[in-house]
């Protein structure tokens, strides 16, 4: 093992195209193993007429996205065998379902990407996900890894990658595109930021409260979304907030936005003509 990291921090990504790149971890300790290069690459792609055949359930809070990714993974022959709006439904349906792969957007509503594969892996740790996401900072790379999905792919990659990703995640490897590659690099040379240290005081429960919180749900609203009692919802809220040092909803609703546990949703020219 040492002398595969040596290897690999010496010179990590020697003679290696800027595409994508499987990075093989040591899932719980984060240590980074070796680089090896994609299908995609190497010439291993499997061809259209020998894809295997998955079942897959795709999680994402937009349905044109949904309806895109269908229409790739469908071209390969596999199967979509269900869609999820949110993070809840994401967690129902795949212990309904049990598919092969979960592709999973990192920001939906009611319970994120992260905790929503933290709950499905709780269920069954076999579980194979993928995460899809418009951020690669530092810190969201860490929490996927900690989460426990086993590939990671940008979704202004998804076109070029994902199709890769899932077909070396039934090979039971794991996948992350170069430039998370490289985020993964810098967390194992560098350690993990303070700010992610800081979010791991709170337990999941806590992180869903803030959440709803930060989304503009209501302590009722809240208590039947993930089976509470209203009392119940308002300590945690409380606990967080003591945790966390903060004295208003404003200051949670922006620590949840620091934090990536909500998402600012950016208002484009294509938003507006497709709602």
């Amino acid at each position: 093992m040492s002398l595969q990291i040596s290897a690999v921090l010496s010179n990590p990504w020697v003679g290696i195209p800027p595409h994508s790149i499987v990075i093989q971890l040591h899932r719980f300790g984060m240590i980074f193993a070796r680089t090896i290069l994609s299908p995609e690459i190497s010439g291993a792609h499997i061809p259209a007429g020998r894809a295997m055949a998955l079942r897959i359930l795709l999680a994402d809070d937009h349905e044109i996205v949904r309806n895109g990714l269908k229409a790739l993974l469908v071209s390969r022959e596999w199967t979509v065998c269900g869609e999820a709006a949110d993070g809840w439904e994401a967690v129902t349906k795949t212990q309904q379902l049990k598919p092969d792969i979960v592709v999973m957007d990192i920001a939906m509503p009611n319970l994120n990407g992260l905790l929503a594969t933290r709950r499905i892996l709780q269920d069954n740790p076999a579980q194979k996900v993928v995460i899809l996401s418009v951020n690669d900072s530092d810190q969201v790379v860490d929490e996927v890894l900690a989460a426990g999905a086993r590939g990671y792919v940008m979704k202004t990659d998804a076109a070029r990658d994902l199709v890769v990703a899932i077909e070396e995640l039934q090979r039971n490897k794991m996948f992350f595109t170069s430039k998370v590659a490289n985020r993964i690099l810098n967390v194992y040379l560098h350690g993990r930021s303070e700010n992610s240290k800081d979010h791991d005081s709170l337990t999941e429960r806590e992180q869903e409260i803030v959440q709803l919180t930060a989304e503009g749900k209501s302590s009722k609203e809240a208590a039947t979304i993930l089976n509470l009692s209203v009392k119940t919802v308002e300590t945690h809220r409380s606990n967080v907030m003591r945790k966390l040092g903060v004295h208003s909803l404003p200051q949670l609703v922006l620590y949840a936005l620091r934090h990536n546990i909500v998402h600012l949703a950016v208002a484009t020219d294509a938003t507006h003509s497709t709602r």
